[in-house]
């Protein structure tokens, strides 16, 4: 078929329902993309707005030309975090080396992005909110599928019936455990739990990173910019994870403050900022893992689907490149073969980018004092000799030729 032929087709046959769950980053990359194939996009976000702020994510390799497809790369390039340096210190609280922030996290020097979370979701969905409809505070209750579509009831109550759902909903899915089961079936504990959350910046942090070490803990404080505030993160070692603390914040306080009890450096301030914090954050380091990322007329993008862990930094780029590629394969395709080859054209790329951390092997993170000593001779000489720039898999796929303006 020409592509004349297929636009002619595109707009007179009737616009397919997709109902996305989540509006974070993949959710409304692919209403983004989706709606660009002619589907008629829902996106529902448990939320009661966007949530601003947060962590500074990466975009690199493929996902640079997924958001340059979409015409926000100079809105995000204006807003590049910039991090410096990265300051390493050793457990008596002496510095190990001072490294150019690509350097430690593989990116490219005026190509790779980083920019704030919040930065990133206004961006994705200022492209694309004219033209789906967002329902927040509300979510997906319960889902059964039909031969002719997915009946759906929302936790508000209403109920609608569409053609494809996609979860995009985060690393703990509610979409992937009701069609596919607990999350227990899928997910692969990396041998880490972390706490994040936000402090004010003592030390005067602009644009740079510090990182505390003792084997099996790490204490790192992120200046994002100059301002009043720094992101904290507590990160330590663990044979199993932490069920317990789970669902108790207080539990979660306590575990954590226990285990950097002793430590040095600005953890024991860190520790105090934490027990009164209001946007603690606690989870543990995993990814998920799944032999398949669709069932039915339902399908699942971004860590819902393939968490590859913030071990990897690749977690933003993987959701926006998984986004581009499910909505291009459902373009022209019936849902199970639309699904069927979004699988089989994107698996390869998001394993190899998952691979690239395996279990207990966090380079930055040693948990005996011999990986640690040989992580800071490996970082004194990361900092004499230049950037080893992007890695391969970061560009291990080329994206399908762009699809037409519906």
């Amino acid at each position: 078929m020409t592509f004349d032929g297929l636009m002619a087709d595109v707009r007179n046959r009737p616009r397919p329902k997709a109902l996305v769950s989540g509006a974070s980053i993949a959710g409304p990359a692919v209403a983004y993309w989706l709606n660009r194939w002619g589907f008629e996009v829902t996106v529902v976000e448990k939320a009661g707005t966007l949530r601003g702020g947060g962590y500074p994510v990466d975009v690199r390799g493929t996902a640079l030309e997924v958001v340059r497809r979409m015409g926000i790369l100079p809105r995000l390039r204006d807003v590049h975090v910039d991090t410096g340096r990265t300051t390493f210190f050793d457990e008596g609280g002496g510095v190990v080396a001072s490294i150019a922030q690509d350097a430690v996290v593989g990116s490219v020097t005026g190509r790779d992005i980083e920019v704030r979370r919040g930065d990133l979701t206004s961006a994705l969905y200022d492209a694309v909110r004219d033209d789906v409809e967002f329902v927040f505070d509300d979510c997906v209750e319960t889902l059964d599928q039909t031969s002719g579509g997915v009946d759906v009831t929302f936790r508000g109550g209403d109920c609608r019936t569409f053609d494809v759902v996609v979860g995009a909903d985060g690393l703990h899915s509610r979409t992937r455990e009701m069609v596919f089961g607990p999350e227990e079936g899928f997910h692969r504990y990396l041998g880490y739990c972390f706490a994040g959350f936000t402090m004010p910046n003592s030390l005067g942090l602009s644009h740079e990173a510090m990182m505390w070490n003792s084997p099996g803990r790490a204490a790192a404080l992120y200046a994002a910019g100059d301002g009043d505030e720094v992101h904290a993160f507590l990160i330590f070692a663990r044979p199993e994870p932490p069920f317990d603390a789970f669902r108790n914040p207080e539990a979660q306080r306590e575990l954590v403050a226990g285990i950097f009890a002793d430590a040095g450096w600005e953890a024991p301030a860190m520790v105090a900022r934490m027990r009164e914090a209001d946007d603690l954050f606690f989870d543990v380091v995993s990814q998920i893992r799944m032999p398949s990322w669709s069932s039915g007329r339902v399908a699942l993008v971004g860590d819902a689907a393939f968490a590859p862990s913030f071990l990897t930094g690749q977690g933003s780029s993987l959701a926006l490149v998984g986004a581009y590629m499910l909505a291009d394969s459902l373009a022209d395709r019936s849902p199970a073969a639309g699904f069927a080859a979004y699988e089989h054209r994107t698996r390869e790329f998001v394993t190899l980018n998952q691979d690239v951390v395996g279990e207990g092997d966090a380079r930055l993170f040693p948990t005996t004092a011999r990986g640690l000593e040989q992580r800071n001779e490996m970082l004194r000489r990361l900092d004499t000799v230049p950037s080893p720039g992007e890695r391969h898999v970061h560009s291990a796929l080329t994206l399908p030729e762009l699809s037409p303006t519906t």
